[in-house]
């Protein structure tokens, strides 16, 4: 009956904007169900790593497997916090001006990780490109902290 009233009165051409509020209300998480999602991302980016490092004494295709579950293991660790603060917020964070050229890195190397296990076959490029990975992983996650100690720290020299 009020969609009537709305037509009728010519208040339908806001139908649309209902629709996106109506779709975003329903794609929105609680908090306790982005936990639930972040453990379980985190939780099996773990189990990837820890397995890819099993596999890394199989013989002939140990190293592959290892580089594959290791650059999973790491795409599924980003993934869960995306839970946490939201997809969009994330990916502006990886591309802020302090971040982006660790995030480069760290995605460049991981698609380098696959390209060297199933395209170019080359195993020790595949267990560089992972150590690389850890390295620019590193560097992105404490890139924000390193620079406020930075700060801090210039802020003290100065002001003795």
């Amino acid at each position: 009956m009020d969609k009537l009233k709305k037509v009728l009165s010519g208040q339908d051409g806001n139908d649309d904007l209902n629709v996106l509020q109506a779709a975003n209300e329903a794609s929105t998480l609680g908090w306790g169900t982005r936990v639930k999602g972040f453990i379980a991302c985190f939780v099996s980016g773990v189990l990837c790593s820890v397995l890819g490092t099993c596999l890394l004494w199989v013989p002939r295709s140990g190293l592959t497997l290892f580089a594959v579950f290791y650059s999973l293991g790491n795409i599924a660790s980003l993934l869960s916090t995306m839970f946490l603060m939201g997809p969009l917020k994330q990916l502006k964070r990886m591309c802020d001006k302090t971040r982006a050229l660790a995030t480069g890195v760290m995605i460049t190397c991981l698609v380098l990780t696959f390209c060297a296990a199933f395209w170019w076959k080359n195993k020790g490029l595949a267990l560089l490109f992972c150590i690389l990975q850890f390295l620019a992983f590193t560097w992105h996650s404490y890139q924000k902290r390193l620079l406020r100690s930075y700060k801090n720290s210039a802020i003290v020299a100065l002001l003795w």
